[in-house]
């Protein structure tokens, strides 16, 4: 009896051709962190093997998402507020599949349902905890986009609800998977000694914009405003007329909907958790610290885009979050991590017997090119990674899924992770240095920092426990 029920015929265009197939049937029966009751490759090929998913938020990364994953599960139903992008993401589906997933305005109602065994969510980051707990303690497995949440506190909740309900979490810090193994071949350069001690770590992430006044105007045609805020605060919908081009695009350039919820504090971590979410991730990870994390986080320099108090932004109508940033975190042993908006996106890794350099693109510095001479051990991609590379984030998710064990971007690794994006945006919204206990995770004699490790939310919109 298969563990998976099938909903869904399989169309000719999600069979693998055998040399993929034989290679991912290996991948998956391989010995070790992956092994499960039975092979991903046969899971691909047998519609009594695939399991049922469905997607909870469709803009943009959702859809990336559901497409890399068509090949792996069958999407019986797809969740958004926005009622076009719905309808445009169930069509698209249907193409790719043969079936058109059922839509729902209200994902809860898709959680009722008792056929789908995971959910990938990607709506923005303030539904990340409620529909997580919610969708774990409906008995389905989850596959959550980063950064995982908006608060310290929100991560301590979702720990104990994975670990009270057995569920498979996969948090879609997809550069421990993908990116041709740059980054698993920069961990394993560490670990192999290839820049000696590590001396410094510094995460380069990118700046963020400022916005003009954005007045308040109609909710769109197809939009549900209220929903879409969910735990926020009640706010009108803003937007200017000009709209954005390239990824993220067909939406306005400046709003607090849409793409832009990204440089607001009420949604999101800005840049600090969107692109720190990824670098940092790899940084704590090489240094051994996703068990642990920082000690004291320091703001060096920070521009806020409109006036604070006591934290909190003074105007309502502006981009709220940091355009520019540095911030230096002690991690164990007393590494510095600086974390800056300034210089190439990527990560600098600095040692005493040299350094280099990995971002998406590349991987580039002397202790890169002495590989050609002296190559890291065959197993050595494999040891950081814990077994076989998977083909991809949702390829180990499946694999996680079978064997009833926990993914490569677990909660526990990516909570520590992003505790030192959480306080540095603390720092910067109090505009001092934070001393953090990383056994108690709390912050050191602050009770206004450490009010900000949580945040109430809007009445409707609890956490339904």
């Amino acid at each position: 009896m298969s563990q998976f029920p099938t909903r869904f015929p399989m169309s000719a265009r999600q069979k693998l051709n055998r040399r993929h197939f034989l290679q991912t049937t290996g991948a998956a029966t391989a010995a070790g962190y992956f092994a499960g009751t039975s092979s991903l490759g046969n899971a691909q090929e047998s519609p009594n093997e695939r399991p049922v998913f469905a997607t909870i938020g469709l803009r943009n990364q959702g859809w990336t998402i559901t497409n890399k994953s068509f090949k792996y599960a069958d999407f019986a139903a797809m969740a958004d507020v926005d009622a076009n992008v719905l309808g445009e993401n169930i069509a698209k589906a249907k193409e790719q599949q043969g079936t058109a997933p059922e839509g729902y305005a209200d994902y809860r109602k898709l959680l009722e349902r008792k056929d789908i065994d995971a959910v990938m969510i990607a709506a923005p980051d303030h539904w990340h905890t409620k529909i997580s707990v919610e969708a774990m303690l409906a008995g389905k497995d989850v596959y959550c986009e980063k950064p995982l949440t908006l608060t310290i506190d929100e991560g301590k909740l979702i720990e104990k609800v994975v670990k009270q309900t057995g569920r498979v979490f996969q948090v879609g810090t997809m550069q421990r998977t993908e990116n041709n193994q740059r980054f698993l071949q920069a961990i394993a350069m560490i670990r192999d000694g290839r820049i000696g001690e590590i001396r410094k770590v510094t995460c380069g992430i990118g700046g963020a914009t400022n916005s003009p006044v954005i007045p308040a105007i109609d909710v769109p045609e197809g939009l549900d405003w209220d929903f879409w805020l969910g735990p926020a605060p009640k706010v009108p919908y803003r937007a200017l007329p000009e709209m954005r081009k390239g990824y993220g695009g067909g939406v306005p350039l400046y709003t607090n909907c849409h793409y832009a919820w990204r440089n607001w504090y009420e949604y999101s971590g800005g840049q600090m958790n969107d692109w720190g979410a990824h670098h940092v991730d790899i940084a704590t990870w090489a240094l051994g610290a996703d068990q642990s994390g920082p000690s004291k986080i320091t703001p060096v320099s920070f521009s806020l885009p409109v006036d604070y108090k006591d934290g909190h932004p003074t105007v309502s109508d502006q981009y709220n979050s940091p355009t520019k940033f540095e911030i230096h975190a002690n991690m164990p042993g007393d590494i510095p991590l600086v974390i800056t908006s300034e210089g190439d996106n990527g990560i600098m890794f600095e040692g005493t017997k040299g350094r280099f350099f990995v971002n998406r693109g590349k991987i580039v510095g002397k202790p890169v090119e002495d590989l050609e001479s002296n190559p890291l051990p065959e197993d050595a991609i494999e040891n950081v990674y814990g077994g076989p590379v998977a083909a991809n984030h949702t390829d180990n998710f499946v694999q996680a899924m079978r064997s009833r064990k926990q993914p490569i971007s677990d909660v526990w690794t990516h909570n520590r992770m992003l505790e030192t994006c959480h306080l540095a945006n603390i720092a910067i919204r109090l505009g001092r240095e934070l001393n953090w206990d990383p056994t108690k995770r709390e912050i050191v004699g602050d009770d206004e920092a450490n009010s900000f490790l949580s945040r109430e939310s809007r009445k409707g919109y609890e956490i339904d426990m």
